[in-house]
Order: structure tokens, then sequence, then C-alpha cells
């Protein structure tokens, strides 16, 4: 009982000593989570493997003092508004292409499928990060009050028809879903662009509102259902690499605290990583036989007019702005290293 007796005694010592703080420390509410709402450009099946994995991963590491509503194609606003949407904070984030999200700079032609500027895929990230793309688009989205965060490759460009194409003739008069510079470019071979909502693709098919897209390669095609709504695939394509953007509204961004703009940073680059395999090897195997869709093809010396014509296309682009000259000039350059570099950079 003695040692009992003296234990207390010390112990109520201790805590005196302490003081009062220490027996009633003040109660700090947690601070409320920074909430973005980001939209992608595409749809909720495609959205799946382009986008929702860096979310997620973006949220789970952030550990409640961030959280990123993903939205889809269309959900919040039309994709053509998605640029005024996100300068004006309606939004606060977003994934597309420049072109397709119709974006108030010169540059906005080169997003999406600009012709011919890709190969394959790498080609996008090395433009961007090695000879010096990256630069251009922060230069001209800080013009507008946006801020230009990251550049990657998705999927090339080929038609996907429900009439077999195996010529250039065939192109003649056909109604194609695809993005604006793309059609721009495509009307000089009879081409018809037709704009039309993304979820409403399937039905413009099966209505004859459409007769093709050129929006992706095979992968999507089978991914988001378009495949059983076409019947053919051309292996010719206008684009090796679709190239996309991650943007954000300038003052959400730069309110943003050092290490959540670096966590969303690599995810985004966790994001191009996931697309650059997930398209390669989806387009392999798919054309391999996996796709019922049946391949055609345009013979090489036939299309190398089509090649032609983007080269005269590029130049027409180019005096529109000293800064589209500048793209060009480095596009043009990239190709003549590929070209000296040879296979398995360029063939011929």
């Amino acid at each position: 009982m003695t040692n009992r007796r003296d234990f207390l005694k010390k112990a109520g010592v201790a805590v005196a000593a302490a003081g009062p703080a220490t027996l009633a420390a003040p109660y700090v509410k947690a601070q409320a989570p920074i909430k973005w709402r980001l939209q992608t450009y595409a749809g909720a099946a495609l959205a799946e493997e382009v986008v929702k994995p860096c979310v997620d991963k973006f949220n789970k590491i952030a550990d409640g003092e961030m959280e990123i509503e993903l939205y889809t194609a269309d959900q919040l606003v039309p994709t053509g508004e998605l640029f005024r949407a996100m300068q004006q904070g309606t939004i606060d984030a977003v994934q597309s292409d420049d072109d397709s999200m119709n974006s108030p700079v010169d540059i906005k032609v080169f997003g999406g499928y600009f012709p011919f500027a890709s190969k394959f895929s790498l080609d996008v990230p090395t433009l961007f990060y090695k000879y010096g793309l990256a630069d251009i688009w922060d230069e001209a989205y800080s013009e507008v009050g946006v801020k230009w965060l990251s550049a990657g490759a998705w999927d090339p460009c080929n038609f996907s028809t429900n009439k077999p194409i195996k010529s250039l003739e065939d192109l003649k008069g056909l109604r194609v879903f695809t993005f604006p510079t793309a059609g721009q470019f495509l009307e000089q071979f009879g081409v018809i662009p037709v704009t039309v909502p993304y979820e409403d693709t399937p039905v413009a098919m099966q209505t004859g509102e459409i007769d093709a897209v050129a929006w992706s390669g095979i992968t999507e095609v089978h991914t988001v259902g378009w495949e059983d709504t076409v019947k053919y695939f051309l292996t010719n394509n206008i684009s090796g690499g679709w190239c996309g953007s991650f943007f954000a509204n300038m003052d959400r961004w730069n309110e943003l605290p050092e290490k959540l703009q670096t966590l969303w940073r690599v995810c985004m680059d966790s994001s191009h990583y996931h697309r650059l395999h997930w398209y390669w090897g989806g387009e392999a195997a798919l054309r391999a036989g996996e796709s019922p869709l049946e391949l055609t093809t345009i013979p090489a010396d036939e299309w190398k007019t089509v090649e032609d014509k983007a080269m005269i296309f590029w130049d027409e682009i180019a005096s529109t702005s000293e800064r589209n000259k500048k793209v060009v000039d480095i596009l043009k350059q990239y190709q003549a290293v590929m070209a000296k570099a040879g296979s398995p950079y360029r063939e011929g």
C-alpha cells in the first residue's frame, strides 16, 4: 500500500510540473482537402486506361491533402469548350489535345494528329523533351493564363470504316469523324469531315450520319466498342502517335504546395508510360488477329502521295505565325535526324 501511495504522489508531482498545456493540448482541426475537377476528352471506357490509373494513384498518395475528381467526355462541358471552362475556373484541369478543346493559341493545330508529325508514339515525348516543344507549349499557354503541364503520346490515327478502303479513290465522299486539323488536311482527298459528340459515334455509324472514324488506332476502336459498328481497318495512318497534354487553371496550379505539384507531375508521367505500352501492345495484338475487323491497305507508292501533300500542309501552317514556323522547323529537323538514323527509326 505504501508503494502505491508513493507512486501516485510522485506521478502527481510530475503532472503538475508538466503544466496545463500537457494535460489538455488544444485540438487542431485538419485542413479540408484541396479538391480539383478534371475532365478528360476520353469517354468512360477509354478513360479507364488513359487517365483514371494516374488519378487514382495521386488521390491515394495525396492521403487526404488533395483529391482530383475525374469526369469523362462531355460530362461537365462539351469537349470543344474545355479550354474556356478551365481558363474561367469552372473546372480546374483538363486532359485533352489542343485541337479538340479549341485552344485559342496558334500551336493548337499540332495537338491531336498533325499529319505525319510522328511515325511512332515515342516520337512525341522526344519532340517535347529533347527537341524543345515543351518550352514552346509552356510559353503559348502562359500567354492565355493556363498552365500547360505535360505532353504524351496515345495511339496512331487510322481509318475505321464500314466499307473497304484500298485506294485513295475510295476516300472520296467518305463522311469521317476526325480531329479538326486532320479533317482540314484530309479534305483535299475528298474526305468530308463530320463532327459528332464522342459518345454518339456508334449511333452515327449505325444511322449512316458518318461512314468512318479517323480518330484512333485499333486499340481504341476495340476498347470503346466501335468495333461493333465498323467492319474494316485501314493499316495506313496519317500519324503514328496522338499528341495530348494535361493542363490546369493557372491560379489553381499556383495555389498548390510544391509537394503536390511534384506528385501530380510524377503521376502524369506514370500515365504517359502506361499508355505507351498499352497502345503499342494492343495495336499489334488486335491487328494480328484478336480483332474481327478486316484489315485493308492502300499501296505504299499511292500513300506516298498523301505523305508528300503533308509537307506542303506543314509549310502552309508554318506561314501562319512565327511560333508555328518554329514548331515546323523542329519537326523537319527531327524527321531529317530520324531518316539519317535509318532502321528502326525510319525505313528507306
